[in-house]
């Protein structure tokens, strides 16, 4: 089983920041992609910002300049850095994390229990 905890969501004004973070934790023998989503309502899911064993990222064009994926391997933590916030960033955020139990394993997907993002204006 591997365990996702996500923090850092809130409230914060248009302009503002904030950094979420999710750490899994479990039986995990190593993590291939990490992925923040988010889903305002109303809306599907989408895909806010990814990062990949080998380092390399992705941004969905509306967060791209703004929204900073990294992660702490050491920690197998995930960090969203979020910058010059808008209204339309409000959402619950999830992140979701791919990988094996073990070297001869499966894979397994595992996500976050959410964590909400309000942008006033």
């Amino acid at each position: 089983q591997v365990q996702l905890v996500e923090s850092g969501g809130g409230l914060v004004q248009s302009g503002g920041s904030l950094r979420l973070s999710c750490a899994a934790s479990g039986s995990i023998f190593s993590i291939h992609v990490m992925v923040w989503y988010r889903q305002a309502p109303g809306n599907q899911r989408e895909l806010v910002a990814d990062i990949r064993s080998g380092g390399s990222s992705n941004y969905a064009d509306s967060v791209k300049g703004r929204f900073t994926i990294s992660r702490d391997t050491a920690k197998d933590t995930v960090y969203l850095q979020m910058n010059s916030l808008k209204p339309e960033d409000t959402a619950v955020y999830y992140c979701n994390v791919g990988g094996k139990y073990a070297r001869d394993s499966g894979f397994f997907t595992a996500w976050g229990q959410g964590t909400q993002v309000t942008v006033s204006s």
